[in-house]
């Protein structure tokens, strides 16, 4: 049976170029969505940009560009981004479509009807980086942490959303929504040890942003607008079935996305994932800190399959350090090395002896379940070292085998029959690469022929998948 399955990256902030974060967070969800297509499900894969923040009207600014000329212009570097590394996204939403500003003031409008956006005074901090109204005990040093840089103090009229009133939902909701476990477990303890309190959803003074359908002088505070574009961007396909999101974020979706939802009567999204940051040297990349790496730049440098992988090799949950140096030992060791030496030997030695149908008993050192079951969860650094785990299995296979001395045709079947069952399964990591061997041993890219048993044809030497860099 063919299920919906609805898939959103957090949209991003257009204020600067992107960075390698955003690409690590853009190929999960690619490799998820293409996952759920392989095995035949209707995806529907929602990305985009976050184009109301009054960071990105500060950035247009200072470059002395109209901000709607500048967001304009930055957003067409994130959808070159995705261009770039093959991102199969069906849906690349901007916050600034009128089809969302209408929605989200709908939606505000809605809230505010039933009396749960009321007018109140605001007093406090505003970090301009992450957008949000950051608490005392929230600051490390004085400082945000996220952002290391010191919030100014706001003093203004504000429109209130009784955020407090869903603290107990929110706790029976969260227990089954967030993964990793431990992300769940910083929300859930906030949840039962601190009140929430009620959250400001409203900006004065800005020339930037969605104005308020209630009051004119105000706008709609940027993340009450932002997170309603996994609504206007669903396409009749919401609620979502996974959103995948920094650890950043966590609070915005874990909590202030599920009240608004219950609050609008709107269903919830099934599932959260919180992935780790990329760091280099240890600190966190961002455009705040100036410490980025540009992943359009890596992706012409290199490949697109090339940047994939040795992004998806990085651990999903935990924060990971990552480099040009480490893409490319991740490109020579694993990609070249391993698979590509794989591909060539066997399709040199089947071009030469040709090939002979037999049973592949091979293929029953591929841990196909414990592969699906890391899919599953979400972790696919692991599915790829299973993957990889497999090709060794061949590499040792044919060393021990020796099919260049023995000329054995049933030999070379079991390894092309085993590198079909390689390229379907690598097919959400490297699509590119994927399509290249399907054509070469002449199979389909499909789920189901994991275990049909390829057909004989003719096969021709490869070119070099992977040339060492």
């Amino acid at each position: 049976m063919v299920k919906k399955f609805y898939i959103t990256t957090a949209i991003d902030y257009v204020n600067a170029p992107p960075h390698i974060g955003h690409a690590f967070e853009k190929v999960i969800a690619d490799a998820l969505a293409r996952y759920q297509r392989l095995k035949g499900n209707k995806v529907h894969f929602l990305t985009g940009t976050d184009e109301n923040a009054q960071k990105n009207a500060i950035a247009a600014n200072q470059a002395g560009i109209p901000t709607k000329k500048f967001v304009d212009k930055n957003s067409k570097y994130f959808i070159e981004l995705c261009e770039k590394l093959n991102i199969s996204y069906d849906r690349f939403i901007r916050t600034t479509e009128k089809e969302h500003v209408k929605k989200s003031q709908e939606i505000f409008k809605k809230v505010y009807d039933k009396g749960e956006i009321y007018k109140g005074k605001y007093e406090g901090r505003y970090c301009q980086g992450c957008e949000s109204f950051i608490t005392e005990k929230e600051l490390v040093d004085g400082k945000c942490p996220e952002h290391n840089k010191t919030p100014e103090w706001i003093s203004e009229d504000a429109y209130f959303f009784k955020l407090s009133k869903y603290q107990k939902q929110l706790i029976k909701f969260i227990e089954n929504y967030i993964t990793p476990k431990s992300k769940k477990n910083e929300i859930l303890a906030r949840l039962k040890n601190e009140k929430l309190k009620d959250l400001c959803v409203s900006r004065t003074n800005l020339d930037w942003g969605i104005d308020s359908p209630i009051d004119k002088k105000f706008k709609i505070y940027v993340w009450f607008d932002a997170l309603i574009n996994y609504i206007s961007g669903a396409e009749k396909n919401w609620p979502a079935d996974i959103h995948v999101i920094g650890k950043g974020i966590n609070w915005f979706h874990s909590v202030i996305w599920p009240a608004m939802l219950l609050s609008a009567n709107y269903k919830l999204p099934k599932k959260l994932l919180v992935h780790g940051y990329l760091n280099i040297g240890g600190e966190k990349i961002s455009k705040s800190l100036g410490n980025t790496i540009n992943p359009i730049e890596l992706a012409e440098k290199y490949s697109a399959d090339s940047v994939r992988y040795s992004l998806l090799k990085s651990s999903v949950f935990e924060d990971s350090d990552y480099s040009e140096q480490i893409l490319i030992e991740r490109h020579n060791n694993e990609l070249a090395n391993k698979l590509g030496n794989l591909i060539s030997r066997v399709s040199t030695l089947a071009e030469k002896n040709t090939i002979t149908k037999t049973p592949n008993k091979l293929l029953k050192k591929l841990k196909l379940k414990q592969i699906e079951n890391h899919f599953d969860n979400y972790e696919l650094d692991k599915a790829l070292e299973k993957i990889f785990a497999f090709i060794d299995n061949c590499n040792t296979y044919i060393q021990t085998k020796k099919p260049w001395e023995t000329k054995d045709k049933k030999v070379l079947y079991e390894l092309a029959d085993s590198i079909k069952a390689i390229a379907i399964l690598l097919n959400p990591f490297i699509p590119e690469t994927s399509e290249k061997i399907a054509k070469q041993f002449n199979f389909k890219i499909d789920y189901k022929n994991i275990s049909t048993p390829l057909k004989p044809t003719k096969i021709k030497k490869s070119d070099i998948l992977f040339k060492k860099i």
